[in-house]
């Protein structure tokens, strides 16, 4: 039997961080070392998933079938197509970031006596548990990517909740301008509306799982949707709806989509940078990637019937989150809301159903990983120092910290899709590919593109420039930890801006494949005859 390697590039941050949580309350340093060492090592594996991949072969590959619950149709069954191998590479790339970047944000406080004593008598452990759930989440995500079976996938996308819940309430984010009661009143609420919210969209998501086995009798990913291919499968057209629905509506609410979205701002904000970049860099892909591989492939005719109504949504978000990004206050919202937008731009590429925006919302999922990572790690560098999040509380920055303030505009000129850096090839193809079948939807999402402009660069002309305030006369610059941090994201940013070629030759077969699934061609373009 060959070497079960998804299975493994799972089990090690899994494994890893069982090992991490055990590691004795004194000896936190050990427990962060051992926890980057094991995202190090599961980005290696994951480069070997990368590495094996052929994009000219099989759609699902180094797969691993299993028998699970045999009496109910259920098994442990892994592949991966080009969409899910840049995804889980992606993941592993963020994680050693977002440790590093995290280092000390569990750490005890100083002015906390009781957290102080109860550290030295060995019995307070958060910095193991902080580092051992984002490993646990890093898991639940690859497993999400890989699974081929509806049962095993939607057992992941639920209980990556758990640790992120905790990840959310229990380690916030220390620069709060109301006290401590009322940060962990913040929290908590949070915390509690990012799981409600996402329940609720998985309980609806089992009915519709529950619904297809009664039709299909197996939840086996591959089979099912060859059945429906060749005919053997049939379902009425309510039936299929329905499902459709069931699914759509719980990966609406993980990518979040709006009117489904208003938990995301509220648990950016409470989170710590490295826990926010965790949820909207790499968690909230899982809703995306979910509508590509399940939506599409189990319900094409669903799908087709549903596109118009999740195209208007989706140019909602885009112009919505882009308005309400201009009129913040605090960073992180803005941050949040930018990304709402930017998630509007990845459900148009894949509902717009043409290979440019299918293959422009892959690559934007990945470019936004990265961009969205570079500016919200800075942007908690720079929250850090101050001990604030209020943009008002800046100003001047540049002066005194230059390479934070220089790493801080590229992350956002990479925000607002600048030619030349990575989100700019992925939001042109997905504007390209929505044109081409709904003119309309595509200008009306330009505007996004007006706002974003708008929102980034108020963002660092307040924070950034003009007059130094007294208070951040002392503020020093990125470290090298941070500097570790940001430096190989920017240059991934203008790597990928200039050359995304290494990306699209992966996802694009299995972005044909989606298209050939719900049968759709590209539109010809229409010449006019010569006279």
């Amino acid at each position: 039997m060959s070497f079960p390697l998804l299975t493994a590039t799972a089990a090690l941050p899994a494994i890893g961080a069982i090992a991490t949580a055990a590691v004795p309350a004194a000896k936190r340093t050990a427990a962060k070392w051992l926890a980057l060492l094991v995202s190090i090592a599961t980005l290696v594996l994951a480069i070997v998933v990368l590495v094996r991949f052929d994009p000219g072969g099989d759609r699902y590959q180094l797969t691993e079938s299993h028998a699970w619950i045999a009496d109910f149709g259920v098994r442990y069954e892994l592949g991966v197509d080009g969409i899910g191998v840049a995804l889980i590479a992606l993941t592993a790339l963020l994680i050693p970031f977002i440790i590093l970047a995290g280092w000390h944000d569990a750490d005890p406080l100083k002015t906390d006596a009781a957290s102080r004593s109860s550290f030295a008598a060995g019995r307070w452990r958060p910095t193991q548990g902080f580092f051992a759930l984002i490993l646990v989440v890093e898991a639940m995500v690859i497993l999400s990517f890989e699974a081929t079976d509806v049962f095993l996938f939607y057992i992941f996308f639920e209980a990556m909740l758990i640790p992120l819940y905790f990840l959310i309430g229990g380690f916030g984010d220390r620069a709060h301008q109301h006290g401590e009661q009322a940060a962990a009143t913040q929290r908590s609420y949070a915390a509690v509306k990012f799981l409600l919210y996402n329940l609720a969209g998985g309980l609806i998501m089992l009915a519709a799982v529950i619904g297809l086995y009664v039709v299909a009798g197996n939840f086996s990913l591959t089979e099912i949707a060859e059945a429906r291919a060749n005919g053997s499968l049939e379902m009425s057209a309510s039936t299929e709806r329905w499902l459709f629905l069931g699914f759509f509506f719980a990966f609406a609410v993980k990518a979040p989509m709006w009117p489904l979205h208003t938990w995301l701002p509220n648990a950016m904000q409470e989170s710590t940078a490295p826990v926010a970049v965790l949820i909207t860099a790499v968690v909230d892909k899982v809703g995306t990637f979910a509508m590509l591989r399940f939506c599409l492939q189990l319900f094409p005719e669903a799908s087709k019937w549903a596109t118009p109504a999740i195209m208007v949504l989706a140019v909602i978000s885009i112009i919505y989150g882009a308005l309400l990004a201009v009129g913040q206050r605090d960073i992180k919202r803005l941050i949040a809301y930018a990304s709402i937008s930017h998630f509007g731009f990845i459900i148009m590429g894949i509902f717009a159903m043409t290979s440019q925006g299918q293959s422009g919302a892959t690559l934007y999922m990945v470019n936004h990983g990265i961009s969205t990572a570079a500016l919200l790690l800075v942007a908690g560098f720079l929250i850090s120092r101050r001990g604030s999040r209020l943009i008002a509380d800046y100003g001047g920055v540049q002066k005194v910290a230059p390479v934070l303030a220089g790493t801080f505009l590229i992350g956002g000129l990479a925000t607002l899709s600048l030619p030349g850096l990575a989100p700019f090839v992925s939001e042109f193809l997905v504007l390209v590919g929505t044109f081409t079948r709904y003119p309309v939807i595509g200008v009306i999402a330009t505007f996004g593109i007006v706002l974003a402009a708008l929102y980034t660069l108020v963002l660092y002309q307040r924070t950034m420039t003009g007059p130094l305030k007294p208070e951040l006369a002392k503020m020093p610059d990125l470290r090298v930890r941070e500097i570790a941090v940001a430096a190989p994201l920017i240059v991934l940013l203008v790597f990928l801006g200039v050359y995304p070629k290494p990306v699209t030759d992966i996802v694009n077969p299995a972005v044909k494949q989606t298209m050939s699934d719900v049968q759709k061609k590209d539109p010809q373009p229409e010449v006019e005859a010569a006279k």
